[in-house]
């Protein structure tokens, strides 16, 4: 933990961001914990429905007088210092602390702390593990950084013995966490607005799998190359899951008319069951079979885990359905990594469907930079990428990359892109050229899951 406020001597918290997804939960763990929570955002969000119904109040707007009452304020990484609320606080003597931090120190109050990390798939294994708690009554807290249908926000609230949450990686966030399994699904080359390089991200992750006690288990997806070289340097207990050669993996695989895989779960040579997805992608199958051997670790049954992973349904904003155009389905998925597009339209590439026009919006200009200017092979199963202006998020365009910049190195590897300066022109652009059987799939982390309501008719 990285910070020295005891958030024992404190009773009364105000959240700035409580909006946000990870927010949100974070309000609803003090709340389970017998705080006084409150909290201000910038706009009312999906996530502030369920505080409300708990008897949490969501000031809209920020103001000074939010604060006033409160002995502690809780800080997304998004609110500046500036911020009204945080500067009534500082002339006030009342203490603040980031969120990783309170994370951090809330998890600390229960016996036994799960983080699930990885660049990609984090919140689809953590909603996994929510419903099979459900199933298997494990009665475990979780913390999700989404919207889960099932749950009405992105917190499930159980016994305090067993807490699991996303560990995240960016800032090294994670580093607050102290936990005593980790689950490690992959390594990749995002936030490199933060992360100096690749080299960087993966000492992150050493650092993390070096919190674990020496009774810890580290369970970690060894098909992933940096993965495997931190599980092979590990001393203590590991169980390793994969498409072959690791503990847990998949045998006898097939799919449906829609490209649901079906499986039997193997554990070494013995299998333990079949296992039917109702979502696409192999990369969900390997996201299944991490959350059951996280599952299984945690002394669920395998009917649970087989009952609770064939009712499962995507969290929001993960191949969402939003309806259709012209006939044409339209899906959004918050992928907004070249390796978590690649999956993603690898699996829509099984979907039935004619021609698949992606709209892709990046988020923030370093990663346009750094990941979407040369080497995107991740649009290759695209038969057209639409592309509009580049979502700024909490930068500011210097002027050295453009949404076109996007568009010239899609072409360049052989797959056809189009600049569309806003969402109004990609509106008219679909009008003119889908047909019933085609397929839309928006991408990106930005407002693009709001403009893609326009889409539909």
């Amino acid at each position: 933990m990285t910070t020295d406020i005891d958030i024992s001597k404190h009773s009364r918290v105000h959240l700035v961001g409580i909006g946000g997804c990870s927010m949100s939960g974070l309000a609803l763990l003090f709340h389970d914990k017998g705080y006084y929570v409150q909290g201000s955002d910038a706009k009312h969000t999906p996530f502030v429905e369920a505080l409300e119904n708990k008897g949490i109040k969501v000031f809209i707007g920020h103001d000074a007088n939010n604060v006033e009452g409160c002995d502690l304020l809780i800080y997304s990484a998004a609110i500046p210092e500036d911020n009204v609320e945080r500067a009534y606080a500082k002339s006030h003597n009342i203490p603040q602390i980031e969120r990783k931090d309170a994370l951090g120190a809330i998890s600390q109050t229960y016996k036994k702390v799960v983080g699930i990390s990885g660049c990609h798939g984090k919140t689809t294994i953590t909603s996994m593990l929510a419903l099979i708690n459900e199933h298997a009554a494990l009665n475990s807290t979780v913390h999700i950084g989404g919207f889960v249908d099932f749950l009405g926000g992105g917190v499930r609230i159980g016994g305090h013995d067993l807490f699991i949450t996303e560990a995240c990686e960016y800032v090294e966030s994670f580093l607050s966490l102290s936990p005593d399994i980790i689950v490690l699904n992959n390594i990749d080359d995002d936030h490199l607005n933060y992360f100096k390089d690749i080299e960087h991200i993966v000492q992150a992750f050493e650092k993390f799998i070096n919190q674990l006690p020496y009774d810890g288990v580290l369970i970690a997806n060894t098909d992933d190359f940096r993965v495997k070289k931190l599980f092979d340097a590990y001393e203590g207990r590991k169980i390793s899951y994969g498409m072959k050669h690791a503990d847990f993996f998949p045998a006898n695989i097939t799919y449906d008319e829609m490209g649901c895989a079906e499986f039997d779960l193997m554990k070494g040579s013995q299998s333990l069951g079949r296992i039917k997805l109702n979502i696409i992608g192999d990369y969900n199958m390997m996201n299944a079979i991490s959350a059951s051997a996280c599952a299984l670790e945690l002394g669920a049954k395998f009917d649970s885990i087989k009952d609770a992973l064939f009712n499962f349904s995507l969290a929001r904003r993960r191949f969402e359905y939003y309806g259709t155009k012209q006939g044409a389905k339209v899906f959004h998925d918050y992928a907004h990594h070249p390796g978590e597009i690649k999956v993603v339209l690898g699996g829509a590439k099984k979907y039935p469907h004619n021609k698949l026009y992606v709209v892709f919006q990046c988020n923030s200009y370093s990663r346009a930079k750094t990941l979407f200017t040369q080497n995107v092979d991740c649009f290759n199963n695209a038969d057209v990428v639409l592309v509009p202006d580049i979502f700024p998020g909490r930068e500011k365009d210097d002027g050295t990359v453009h949404a076109r910049d996007i568009v010239e190195a899609i072409n360049k590897s052989g797959v056809e892109a189009h600049y569309l300066k806003d969402f109004s022109d990609i509106n008219d652009y679909l009008k003119e050229v889908l047909h019933p059987d085609d397929l839309v799939i928006t991408l990106g982390s930005g407002d693009v899951f709001e403009k893609t309501r326009e889409l539909v008719d």
